[in-house]
């Protein structure tokens, strides 16, 4: 997206959302302000991202911001479906691709989806075209988005045992009854 200039950007995403018949007209200022806020959540989400490091563990990022390791790892050591989410979107800011796959396998195609929405959100606020989330064809691309990520995620975690790292090893001892 960065060799994109960020008008050549917007348009593009927003032909996208017109093709697909998301858009309107707003009704209200409150509408357009909402439509911001999309793109101002996805600015914070990015910028915690910016200052966070990638764990070297594939997860577990989260925990710099003073958050508790994932319940999901500490009771049965296997991830949940949003185990490596922030590690995997972290290490998709820093530019570390690869990595970025490694902590969760869908996280850089949701970080870029969000980055998309984000961008149209913001474009369309400015230019005053309101996308459409209520519409059926918005709907079907979220419900399946949901889907495949809880499907992946239950998957990963029958398929994945032996998931906590050291740290989290340690925190399970104390809190498992001997």
């Amino acid at each position: 997206m960065s060799f994109l200039p960020a008008s050549i950007w917007g348009w593009c995403s927003l032909a996208v959302a017109y093709a697909a018949n998301w858009v309107g007209d707003f009704r209200s200022n409150r509408e357009r302000w909402q439509q911001s806020l999309w793109f101002f959540g996805w600015l914070f989400v990015t910028g915690i991202a910016a200052f966070l490091q990638p764990s070297v563990d594939g997860h577990g990022t989260h925990q710099q911001l003073g958050l508790p390791p994932c319940p999901s790892v500490l009771f049965f050591d296997r991830p949940c479906p949003g185990c490596g989410l922030t590690t995997s979107w972290t290490a998709f800011v820093h530019g570390h691709f690869a990595e970025s796959f490694h902590a969760h396998p869908l996280g850089p195609f949701l970080y870029l989806f969000f980055t998309a929405t984000a961008v149209m959100s913001a474009v369309g606020a400015l230019r005053g075209v309101r996308l459409m989330t209520e519409s059926n064809a918005w709907s079907r691309v979220i419900s399946t988005t949901v889907i495949i990520v809880f499907g992946f995620g239950i998957v990963r975690m029958v398929l994945t045992p032996n998931y906590a790292t050291p740290t989290e090893q340690a925190i399970r001892a104390v809190l498992s009854p001997r």
